[in-house]
């Protein structure tokens, strides 16, 4: 009997750990299905990024604050990390480093969307 709860708990533990919380959140909007940080605050794409780098410099990063990643974050399925102009690490999506917008007030604020014909709503 020992034995059977041991084997249920580590079974649970596994299953859990495989559904560990993602760093941003699927919401639903007008626009369709964005990403958005746990906030509720809009993530944006930059096209001049290249697969896996920002390409965001520092003055850049005013207007367009990194999604800056927790210490000890680790890149899992979609989610990477790659380095912001900060030197600290930050999120991308299927390899598309991920930003807020310092124009969006409140959660579900998407103002960023289209400026500059390069930031777009990360979807």
């Amino acid at each position: 009997m020992k034995t059977l709860i041991v084997s249920m708990g580590l079974l649970a533990a596994t299953v859990l750990s495989a559904f560990a919380a993602e760093p941003a959140k699927m919401v639903d909007t007008k626009m369709g299905k964005i990403l958005a940080n746990a906030k509720g605050m809009t993530l944006y794409t930059f096209d001049k990024d290249t697969m896996g780098k920002s390409n965001c410099d520092e003055a850049c990063l005013k207007k367009w604050p990194a999604f800056h990643a927790a210490a000890k974050a680790k890149a899992e399925g979609e989610w990477s990390l790659v380095k912001a102009a900060d030197g600290k690490e930050m999120w991308a999506y299927e390899g598309k480093p991920l930003y807020t917008f310092a124009g969006d007030k409140k959660p579900g604020d998407m103002t960023g969307d289209g400026v500059g014909g390069v930031w777009h709503v990360a979807k």
